[in-house]
């Protein structure tokens, strides 16, 4: 009875699934709704913006907005100096991040936060366009459109009650647009003194967190959490007015305009003292405004000679003479190895009377620390002819 019952379950079963799939075929072919219309197909070229953002949500801004210009070349140019520019701004993230991380690590407990790898990754950011706006003030403000989709390292070792946790941050997507202002504008290069950087909306930020090889974000509602905690944090901060700001450069040394030229004339050297074996010497002299980014001037070189006359003339551009210096250096000149330097001495261009030639003879120095006694050795004289004209 046992192996009849068993033959009939299946013999039910299989009669039962095929009148099941007869019966739903025919249900399916016979009875479909007779209001169902075909669907309405336009051209792309018909459809409103508002359509066409929805259905190409990846356009372009330079496409969707005529506010907005193309930058294919800035995307070129990031990616040809993408290695380099991983290093620079790996190097400025942590400066900036240094003191945030100090101030806040306190109310949480935390001994210490460190980076332990920070590299951007091999993919660059690519920017969707760019809107520059014109203003009456000395400033350039750029909005670009940024999307980065990147494969960053970043690992970060986390201290607290005596205890060390590394986590990984990868997988990093950001999308936002942020507002850059470069100002003010100077006439010395880089152009600007200070970058002014912030945010017109939160910006779009995804990433995956690992600790001790296991993804964190999976963890149910922590993804989210993280997220959102994220977003507000940095909208905080550097949500527009809000900006960070990064000096470049002195703007009040920046905005010093040539104010005369200074015309400096090395006449001669005399009792230089002996720097090679043979019992001479090859000096030439090295000369150079302070506070000016300009390389040094140079004499030629007098093989031989323990009192050389050059009677060179050189030209320097004087921006601020009450603080300004000119400095003079006598080398050694050496065919192998590092030149030997002979004295030096600094004259104060606050000294010199405008616009009348002056000739002067310095004693050469070893520094100018005034408490050094090895200055107190006569190391030779430079003499020279200065002539301070205005504008």
């Amino acid at each position: 009875m046992g192996f009849l019952s068993t033959l009939l379950g299946f013999t039910g079963f299989g009669v039962g699934v095929s009148a099941g799939v007869v019966i739903g075929y025919y249900l399916f072919i016979y009875f479909q709704p007779n209001d169902v219309k075909d669907p309405v197909i336009r051209p792309l070229v018909e459809q409103d913006s508002e359509t066409l953002q929805r259905l190409l949500p990846e356009i372009p801004l330079w496409v969707k907005n005529p506010d907005y210009d193309r930058i294919d070349w800035l995307n070129k140019f990031i990616e040809y100096m993408w290695p380099y520019l991983d290093k620079a701004i790996c190097k400025t993230a942590k400066n900036i991040a240094k003191p945030i991380i100090a101030e806040q690590i306190p109310k949480y407990k935390i001994e210490s936060v460190e980076f332990e790898v920070l590299t951007l990754g091999s993919l660059p950011p690519t920017f969707q366009g760019m809107k520059v706006y014109s203003t009456e003030e000395k400033e350039l403000i750029m909005e670009p459109s940024l999307k980065w989709a990147g494969n960053p390292n970043v690992i970060v070792a986390v201290k607290a009650f005596g205890l060390k946790a590394t986590i990984q941050v990868v997988d990093l997507q950001i999308f936002a647009v942020p507002r850059i202002t470069l100002k003010p504008l100077v006439p010395s290069f880089p152009c600007f003194a200070k970058i002014f950087v912030s945010l017109m909306a939160k910006p779009h930020v995804d990433f995956g967190l690992k600790l001790l090889g296991a993804d964190l974000m999976s963890i149910p509602g922590l993804y989210r959490f993280v997220q959102e905690l994220i977003k507000d944090q940095v909208a905080n901060m550097y949500l527009w007015p809000r900006t960070l700001e990064v000096p470049i450069m002195d703007p009040t040394k920046a905005q010093r305009r040539p104010v005369g030229i200074l015309h400096v004339k090395v006449l001669r050297a005399m009792k230089l003292k002996k720097k090679d074996l043979l019992g001479a010497s090859d000096p030439y002299v090295k000369l150079k405004l302070t506070e000016d980014k300009l390389p040094s001037k140079k004499t030629t070189v007098k093989h031989k000679n323990l009192n050389p006359e050059w009677n060179e003339e050189f030209n320097m551009v004087v921006k601020d003479p009450e603080t300004q210096a000119l400095e003079f250096n006598v080398y050694d000149w050496d065919q192998v190895g590092k030149h030997e330097k002979m004295g030096m001495n600094v004259v104060p261009l606050k000294e010199l009377p405008p616009n009348e030639p002056k000739t002067i003879t310095i004693d050469l120095l070893k520094n100018m620390n005034p408490n050094d006694v090895q200055n107190e050795k006569l190391r030779g004289q430079l003499m020279v002819e200065l002539h301070l004209q205005t504008f």
